[in-house]
């Protein structure tokens, strides 16, 4: 089953451009994209009308491209132009990068907004994703991710871009997710059901809803401190978290490696039999 899903607020003109350069991307690389999807705060659920469009894919060579002593990039990347970033990694990178435990491969699996897509390989992938995500290396992942966008846009105390508040709140609300659920290991990518599920403080609540509705509707929402509310949730869940993932590790590899070389080869099989259907572009919706 071929998989889309575009909310209709996105810019039609845009998801075309971005279907062309996916058609563009299989016929002159000569690959297969069993999945492409939204990656920044679109899918994240927290855009602005000038948001850029973050798309990212998982693309996978022929078998003819793997019988060679010189194997090609494991990335295809453009420059950014206007408001349109998109490049992806190779089937191989993002299960290397998933067994050192990097969440971002994670994260393009449960994006809601897809452009195209194999259900067959999100749903394997997401699998395998599950098995090999330890939440000891997600919690390192965003613990890390989170003090960063802490130091860089908030770190002196002064004022700072408003809508770079999120970008520190959604890695220690995704702390807090994986702290309450003992038992998990993939947080949700979408923010506001994220939120939702995290049980935060109501003052917090209703600041960062407050702050989501202007800044769905404005394109600059100006600069501030961080609220204190906002800070006290940040900091006591990055102190809370380092505890439980400071020392955080993906397992080893080699517990994994025949998983994942089985998932990668039944991949690279499964959509050189089926041909150029496997990546066809899915009719807008």
């Amino acid at each position: 089953m071929s998989l889309r899903s575009i909310p209709p607020e996105m810019d039609g003109e845009k998801v075309a451009l971005i279907d062309a350069l996916l058609d563009r991307i299989v016929d002159e690389h000569k690959v297969f994209l069993p999945l492409a999807v939204e990656s920044g705060s679109r899918a994240w659920g927290f855009s602005s009308p000038d948001s850029d469009y973050d798309c990212r894919f998982v693309f996978v060579r022929r078998i003819a491209a793997h019988i060679t002593p010189w194997p090609a990039r494991d990335v295809i990347e453009f420059p950014p132009e206007d408001d349109l970033d998109a490049n992806g990694w190779d089937l191989g990178k993002a299960l290397r990068l998933l067994l050192k435990g990097n969440a971002v491969i994670v994260e393009w699996l449960r994006s809601p907004v897809v452009y195209r897509g194999q259900a067959w390989f999100s749903d394997g992938f997401l699998e395998f994703a599950r098995l090999a995500a330890t939440r000891e290396a997600i919690g390192h992942h965003y613990l890390h991710l989170g003090e960063r966008q802490r130091r860089v846009y908030f770190g002196d105390g002064t004022n700072g871009a408003q809508k770079k508040m999120f970008y520190a709140l959604r890695p220690a609300a995704t702390l807090r997710w994986l702290r309450m659920r003992p038992h998990e290991a993939i947080a949700p990518m979408h923010f506001p059901t994220l939120m939702e599920e995290c049980d935060p403080p109501a003052e917090l609540s209703r600041q960062v809803d407050d702050l989501m509705a202007r800044k769905l509707v404005t394109r600059e929402l100006g600069t501030a401190p961080l609220p204190a509310v906002v800070a006290s949730f940040i900091d006591s869940e990055f102190e809370l978290a380092r505890a439980l993932f400071e020392g955080g590790r993906a397992r080893a590899p080699e517990e994994l490696a025949a998983q994942a070389e089985r998932f990668y080869r039944a991949a690279v099989e499964r959509l050189e039999r089926e041909g150029d259907g496997a990546t066809a572009m899915v009719g807008a919706q």
